[in-house]
């Protein structure tokens, strides 16, 4: 069971992760001119484990990461962070996709030209996350990033918990798994109970018509 993220905290992440992205393309004019090549195209990343959905839509003047999205997308992209992270980073991107667990739908192509863009670009993860979420937060959000990204796709299980661990625990941005079981525990009780008083209530209901009839 997948708890859904907090939408103020995943919108400043997904803005900040923006801003990244888009002062390193402003430093790369030969990069940005790709990126615009891809105009016109729309990737949807469907993360599994922890529970996020993000589209991508590169432009002539960078690439906008958005939370919803309701036209068509070229292409999508289902699977857990650490297959998204192993993908990011390979040096054969068309290799990652036909041998890693990842779900692909729709043209490739295009899918495969974006990472290739991306993946040589120095990011600078901490100045905008920090900005959006926080001295705290931001700076230790920006070390998992940079650790996922500089293992040139090998990402180990226990990096991949981590990142788990600090966006459900540290920063907040969905429950805790026990808090969210607790809580469905106590939803399935309560329609148990509920369940029971309709009962009740059908019964006396049965009785008073066969007392007045």
């Amino acid at each position: 069971m997948t708890a859904a993220t907090d939408p103020t905290l995943r919108t400043a992440a997904l803005a900040a992760l923006e801003a990244a992205i888009n002062r390193a393309l402003a430093l790369d004019p030969a990069a940005l001119q790709a990126l615009g090549r891809l105009s016109g195209y729309v990737f949807a990343i469907d993360c599994t484990a922890p529970a996020l959905q993000v589209y991508l839509q590169p432009g002539t003047n960078g690439l906008r990461l958005m939370g919803h999205y309701d036209g068509p997308v070229t292409t999508r992209v289902t699977g857990v962070a650490s297959d998204f992270t192993q993908l990011a980073s390979a040096r054969d991107p068309a290799a990652a996709l036909i041998n890693g667990q990842l779900i692909l739908e729709g043209d490739s192509g295009p899918l495969i030209e974006l990472q290739k863009i991306l993946a040589g670009l120095e990011l600078d993860w901490e100045a905008p996350l920090v900005d959006s979420l926080g001295d705290v937060v931001g700076h230790q959000l920006a070390q998992l990033l940079r650790t996922a990204f500089t293992t040139g796709g090998n990402l180990s299980r226990s990096l991949a918990r981590q990142l788990d661990e600090f966006i459900h625990e540290e920063a907040r941005l969905s429950p805790p798994r026990l808090e969210v079981e607790d809580f469905y525990r106590d939803v399935q009780a309560l329609e148990q109970r509920v369940e029971r008083l309709q009962s009740r209530v059908n019964r006396l209901r049965r009785r008073l018509q066969q007392a007045t009839g």
